[in-house]
């Protein structure tokens, strides 16, 4: 990744497209992450002596691409933070799913984390998505979904639990592969009420390029 691609910043916020493939924070792998990149772009965007503040917010797994918010200062981090935990953002993703899903629908269920993956279990987490079909062709659905919750692969889980694993998931049952070790996963938009202006704003993202055509 040569260049950060920015879809909007200001003294409080900056907005980025996540490339599938690309760890939001660092791990024990080493590989830079986007939070690494995006507090460099700051850094040299306002020529900032010393490491620039950047603050996260809300994570998308590796696999996964889209719209990423990260707070430019730590007053900005608490009140995007507390909207997260309120589930007062408005967020949209993209799905492509095997099989022929109904044309909308409510998904609602208990998921637990067990270590790296998380299940469908009584002893789990509320969990509570809306959704509708945009397209169905060839064995692929093309699904919206809304979730109201934020629990771990909770789209992934879901979907999958009811035999529609999202193309490229092997750790949920996917038989149809997808390119780059990636997930046929889009975080589309995210809605969100600006932490000093108050202004409700959406920032939206464009889906990897190798996702079919007719499917963006």
């Amino acid at each position: 990744m040569n260049a950060l691609d920015v879809i909007y910043m200001d003294n409080h916020l900056l907005v980025v497209r996540k490339p599938a493939g690309m760890l939001v924070q660092g791990d024990r792998t080493g590989d830079r992450s986007l939070l690494e990149y995006g507090k460099a772009y700051v850094k040299a965007a306002f020529n900032k002596p010393g490491d620039a503040f950047l603050g996260l917010v809300h994570r998308l797994d590796r696999p996964t691409s889209g719209v990423m918010v990260f707070a430019r200062t730590s007053k900005a981090a608490a009140r995007l933070s507390e909207q997260f935990r309120a589930h007062k953002i408005g967020k949209v993703y993209w799905a492509l799913v095997e099989g022929k899903t109904p044309r909308e629908g409510r998904m609602a269920d208990s998921l637990l984390r067990v270590g790296p993956s998380s299940t469908v279990s009584d002893r789990g987490r509320e969990a509570v998505l809306g959704f509708r079909r945009l397209r169905f062709e060839r064995g692929i659905s093309w699904v919206e979904v809304r979730p109201k919750t934020g629990r771990h692969h909770q789209i992934r889980v879901q979907f999958a639990h009811r035999g529609h694993p999202v193309l490229g998931d092997l750790r949920y049952g996917a038989k149809v592969g997808f390119p780059e070790k990636s997930l046929a996963l889009h975080a589309r938009s995210l809605t969100l009420s600006h932490p000093t202006r108050k202004e409700q704003m959406t920032f939206h993202a464009a889906p990897e390029a190798f996702w079919p055509p007719r499917f963006q």
